[in-house]
């Protein structure tokens, strides 16, 4: 049997997409553009993931008539009551790890699967196909924020852990198939918790395993780096010197409407404190643009808090109403073309920002980790995040390289091997 896999969204589903094709491996299935069976692992965070889901899902209905069709992901459990799709199995945000009994079980009559996630437990994953480049593990799912724009918190339900036991066997055995660089990502990664074992605390024991080079956060609230974070990323060289903390908005009236648990100084002072323990800490971030009520001088104030923080990338969304959260319902809703116009305006800021942090660089030699072999061409991330590109050979793919940067092509910063890792 052959299948084929199509993924909307965040680096979660990314990772139960992964999960789920490596379950069909070990079964037996094999990875094909003739498949058998086609699964969309759908994304509902704005009316443009819907759209586009909705799309593919009956774009692969067309293309493959005779093939079994799977899908699932928070499209579907946003949708649960009202969606009519094309599917013979419809599941929701649980039962991924059940995709190789569901098929066995399908006898041409839809199997509807989607359960409410009020009070699931956690789908514990892990994944056996080692490909040697960045390795991610699911710690957490769901989340408690419940801020007014967001729609996850009624689709992937209450914060729930993976033990920090199975988190702590997993890094190790990645780490002795030969993966240097280990993610840590769930839907409110830093809000994990293993009854009295904190986020802190896996920190703390995965940072201490032998042959673990790089150990990386996909993303973390600004209220969550606590000061036993903050103790970790000053004395461990293994947390990279890169984090994603998401500010939405540099507003503090917009900030308030959204339900966020902080302040514009809050977030400005904590990140001050993080970058007093690690200079060159690369701090990207999320904004959301055009909020219900927001006004051109809250715009503006945005940008201005974006500076001051000194952000290094931002990834740029237009406000999209959901219906159900409290956001949806607010009036002031700003129109489509001048949501567009700050987009543009904002993304225009964010490569400013980049640009001047790749600049800082220049004529620095520095460790990167070569992920992907394009032309003659290295490229892979140093521990600050940064994207190199350097003339090499492929043998050096999963090492540890040294490079000096010597120029920004944007978005890559062109370097030369200086040296290299043996070992693996």
């Amino acid at each position: 049997m052959k299948y084929k896999i199509i993924t909307l969204g965040c680096k979660v589903n990314e990772y139960e997409s992964e999960v789920m094709a490596n379950l069909l491996e070990n079964h037996g299935y094999i990875k094909s553009e003739n498949p058998d069976v086609c699964i969309v692992n759908t994304c509902t965070v704005t009316n443009t993931a819907d759209s586009k889901s909705r799309k593919i899902i009956r774009s692969l209905r067309r293309k493959y008539p005779n093939a079994i069709l799977i899908v699932a992901g928070c499209m579907i459990q946003n949708k649960k009551d009202k969606l009519d799709v094309p599917a013979d199995i419809v599941i929701g945000n649980k039962h991924k790890t059940d995709i190789v009994s569901l098929l066995e079980e399908y006898k041409d009559k839809q199997l509807y699967m989607v359960e409410d996630m009020e009070d699931a437990d956690f789908e514990d994953m892990s994944l056996n196909n080692f490909d040697l480049t960045r390795a991610y593990i699911k710690i957490e799912d769901g989340c408690d924020n419940y801020c007014s724009y967001c729609i996850i918190p009624y689709v992937r339900g209450h914060v729930r852990s993976k033990k920090h036991e199975r988190v702590i066997e997993e890094a190790k055995v990645l780490i002795k198939n030969g993966h240097k660089e280990i993610v840590l990502t769930g839907i409110h990664t830093g809000h994990y918790h293993d009854g009295n074992y904190s986020f802190a605390d896996l920190l703390k024991d995965l940072v201490k395993l032998d042959g673990l080079k790089r150990l990386r956060i996909s993303s973390i609230e600004i209220t969550e780096i606590n000061n036993k974070v903050l103790d970790i990323i000053k004395n461990s060289d293994v947390l990279v010197n890169h984090m994603h903390i998401p500010l939405q908005s540099g507003s503090d009236e917009i900030l308030k409407k959204m339900n966020r648990k902080y302040d514009k100084q809050y977030f400005i002072d904590k990140i001050k404190k993080l970058k007093e323990i690690k200079p060159d800490m690369n701090v990207t971030t999320d904004v959301i643009v055009g909020f219900p009520g927001e006004t051109e001088e809250e715009f503006q104030e945005c940008i201005e808090t974006i500076k001051k923080v000194g952000f290094t990338k931002l990834h740029v969304f237009p406000y999209s109403d959901r219906e159900g959260t409290v956001a949806s319902q607010m009036p002031n809703k700003i129109p489509g073309n001048i949501k567009k116009d700050r987009v543009k305006r904002l993304l225009e800021v964010s490569k400013e920002l980049e640009i001047e942090y790749m600049n800082k660089h220049i004529g620095d030699e520095t460790i990167f980790i070569p992920e992907v072999y394009e032309d003659g061409y290295l490229i892979g991330h140093t521990s600050n995040y940064l994207l190199i590109k350097a003339k090499g050979d492929k043998s050096l793919l999963t090492k540890e390289v040294i490079v000096k940067i010597s120029k920004v092509e944007y978005p890559y910063l062109l370097s030369s091997v200086k040296n290299f890792e043996l070992s693996r």
